[in-house]
């Protein structure tokens, strides 16, 4: 008979005006991979915050039992004391510090007040070595990409003693190498006898290595599926949004006009390192009532195009021609550039997009205050009025625009970051990552809205490192390598296969054998 590890009994959460759990009851095995899947705010991340003692014993009712004892944490310190660790989706590392130094922040190998330096980078490098890090333990985390950081914190949970790591969104800034390389890594552990909670929302990555699957939908628990059942990707969306779908992506009109961004010879150089070329000698174009696609690995230079043709937002050295409407455009900054009808959804909502401790209200107007101002004083009661309608029109699950965007879920979150730029009134809006850390079902409506602009006549650009997203939306596709575009390719036929061969043959020129 299998051993229950964690057994957590009719959870109930309320926030004022919400109930974010409701009577919500799961099991998780020893040696087990658990996955917990839902719609953006189904109440995955509230009941691992519950679990991990983010939230304490006190603010919820219900109880729950770890190796059958009943616990009772007061803080994230007392679950950790138990062996369970809980990885967020935002990295929770000091750039600024090292790798060693990151992993036992908190935990210092210190004797009388006096940190053990060579201690802390010994112990560092063997968990680091579980985890197929090679760097130096003293590399700042800094100077290490995102994947190596995902890394970082799974061997800091190591040095805790981890037996049971809930992993919340893990590969979501990962591309697929890394993402593989993760997710095998907790199917080793499973030999470990270390257990693991999953929340994401690649469905694929769910199949690939999860034992049993619990759905929650609306604060409540659906069911749970075990591997040898059916979990097929239908299946658990079924689950999940309580009903068939049958179409990833939405059907829409198709009615292509005129060019309305045109770049020429685009190029762009690292703000730090000036000889390092992110950008070289782009040129692509746009046309009213069109979905653009940008494929391509992480640091082929997607982000850093959008950003450096939206008022030169990012990069140095920026040179190339750029034509909205057919009229040539010298943007300086950010407010030319929406002036000038353009918008940029960042792919780094809470760092660059929103404002998490502000309003919903706010977050919506903030681009745009001329819209809701009259001789520069903003109305209030136009502003709440304003974004009441895209609140609405978006489909953003709150009790009122009041309601603070940091108490959102994260799918709500990127409508929250869509209607601040649909607010702007743009004719040619730029997409970079739109659908990320967001599930099945508000994807679908973020589809629509891309389709609801486009219908309009509107333009736009969308980066996505998800293939079948961009193969999906998109009536071209751009393919970026190294900073350049290596192919256009209209979407016609056009498979998974044929984007990665571009990108492949590109990468392999010039290599011996080749």
């Amino acid at each position: 008979m299998a051993n229950i590890i964690l057994d957590m009994c009719h959870i109930t959460k309320e926030f004022p005006g919400v109930k974010a759990l409701d009577d919500v009851s799961m099991q998780v095995e020893e040696s087990e991979i658990h996955a917990l899947v839902g719609e953006n705010g189904a109440g995955k991340s509230t009941l691992m915050k519950v679990l991990s003692g983010i939230y304490p014993y006190g603010s919820y009712d219900g109880d729950f039992y770890y190796n059958g004892n009943l616990c009772r944490f007061r803080n994230i310190k007392d679950s950790e004391h138990k062996g369970i660790v809980i990885i967020h989706q935002e990295l929770a590392l000091v750039p600024y510090l090292s790798i060693a130094e990151n992993m036992f922040l908190g935990n210092e190998q210190a004797s009388h007040g006096v940190i053990n330096w060579d201690a802390t980078n010994q112990k560092a490098a063997e968990y680091m070595r579980i985890v197929g890090l090679e760097e130096s333990p003293q590399t700042l985390i800094k100077d290490i990409g995102v994947g190596k950081q995902q890394l970082v914190e799974i061997a800091k949970a190591l040095a805790k003693n981890v037996k049971l790591l809930i992993l919340d969104e893990p590969t979501s800034s990962l591309n697929e190498s890394d993402a593989k390389n993760l997710l095998d890594l907790l199917i080793g552990f499973k030999e470990k006898g270390i257990s693991s909670i999953l929340i994401s929302h690649k469905l694929n990555e769910i199949s690939y290595c999860s034992d049993k699957i619990t759905i929650i939908r609306d604060g409540k628990t659906i069911e749970t599926l075990d591997k040898n059942e059916d979990t097929s990707e239908e299946r658990i969306i079924r689950g999940m949004v309580g009903r068939e779908m049958s179409n990833r992506y939405p059907l829409r009109e198709h009615n292509i006009g005129e060019v309305a961004l045109r770049v020429e010879d685009w190029n762009v150089y690292h703000p730090l390192y000036p000889d390092r070329k992110l950008v070289d000698h782009v040129s692509f174009n746009v046309r009213k009532g069109e979905v653009v696609g940008i494929a391509g690995l992480i640091g082929a230079g997607r982000t850093e195009l959008c950003m450096s043709i939206f008022g030169k937002a990012y990069g140095t050295g920026i040179s190339g021609n750029l034509y909205i409407n057919g009229q040539k455009a010298v943007l300086h900054d950010i407010p030319q550039a929406i002036d000038a009808g353009l918008a940029y959804v960042t792919e780094d909502r809470k760092g660059n997009g929103l404002i998490i401790s502000e309003t919903i209200k706010k977050n919506i107007t903030l681009a745009r205050p001329a819209f809701i101002s009259e001789r520069g004083v903003i109305d209030p009661d136009l502003e709440t009025i304003k974004a009441a309608e895209l609140r609405k029109e978006l489909g953003i699950k709150s009790p009122s625009v009041e309601w603070g965007v940091g108490n959102l879920s994260g799918g709500n979150q990127q409508k929250v970051l869509v209607a601040k730029w649909i607010f702007t009134k743009p004719d040619i809006l730029m997409m970079d990552e739109p659908t990320r850390g967001v599930d099945v079902g508000a994807k679908y409506e973020i589809y629509e809205i891309i389709n609801n602009l486009v219908e309009e006549g509107k333009s736009v650009l969308m980066v996505s490192s998800e293939l079948p997203e961009i193969l999906g939306m998109a009536d071209r596709i751009y393919v970026m390598n190294e900073g350049r575009i290596i192919a256009e390719l209209k979407n016609d036929g056009v498979t998974q296969e044929d984007i990665m061969g571009y990108i492949m043959r590109d990468s392999n020129k010039g290599e011996i054998g080749t």
